[in-house]
């Protein structure tokens, strides 16, 4: 199947590509596209990926939904675009940035200025319908960007993963913290941020460990 990616990730993703789940839910998201108002935009469902080529990952983000407001999602996990005013959990995740790097609050919530430094800002699931969150889940988008995470946890060494809330944790269950920086804390959502996300100090611990293993920090 021809998917249209960033070449670095279709190269290892074409077997994933081929599978049967894979062409189901290919299937399923074109028919949703064309029958109902449906985010991101298609040109960007894999705008994370296409922001972040595989040999340039160094830190992963996993979210769960895409934003499913108008002109928000734009298929990197927690970001919208210029101009938009930024969701609550966006906004805790400033505010930790603030606190623990003490840098201020940015005008944008567009994150592609972290993409294109190496974070993979990843969804669980890469579209949804408007104005209804969760619709598109269970479809095979989450077999999809298990495959991708284990890719990722198996192929490279020294990346950092952060799990902000169980969901995420679990998702990324299986990836070898010997091997990688895993750091795990509860979402940046209100109902949850101040109960331990708002100090968990992942940004600086993020680029110290870049630091310690010769990569590049993230001007976050």
């Amino acid at each position: 199947m021809d998917v249209k990616i960033e070449s670095s990730w279709k190269a290892v993703l074409q077997n994933e590509f081929e599978k049967e789940y894979f062409v189901r839910l290919t299937d399923f998201v074109r028919n949703e596209y064309k029958n109902k108002l449906t985010f991101p935009p298609a040109s960007l469902i894999f705008n994370a990926f296409d922001q972040c080529p595989f040999d340039k990952v160094k830190v992963v983000i996993i979210g769960q939904d895409p934003y499913h407001g108008d002109g928000q999602a734009h298929g990197l996990c927690f970001s919208v675009n210029d101009g938009v005013a930024f969701p609550p959990s966006l906004l805790n995740i400033f505010k930790e940035i603030e606190r623990d790097l003490t840098k201020t609050t940015p005008t944008s919530g567009n994150l592609i200025r972290w993409a294109q430094q190496g974070v993979l800002l990843l969804n669980a699931t890469l579209t949804v319908e408007a104005h209804l969150a969760g619709s598109h889940q269970n479809k095979g988008w989450e077999t999809f960007t298990d495959s991708v995470i284990r890719l990722l946890a198996n192929e490279k060494k020294q990346l950092v993963f952060m799990l902000w809330g169980s969901y995420a944790q679990k998702k990324g269950e299986f990836i070898d913290s010997k091997r990688h920086l895993v750091l795990k804390s509860v979402h940046p959502s209100p109902l949850s941020a101040y109960r331990g996300f708002i100090g968990n100090n992942h940004f600086s611990l993020a680029n110290k460990y870049l630091r310690e293993n010769n990569q590049t920090e993230i001007n976050w």
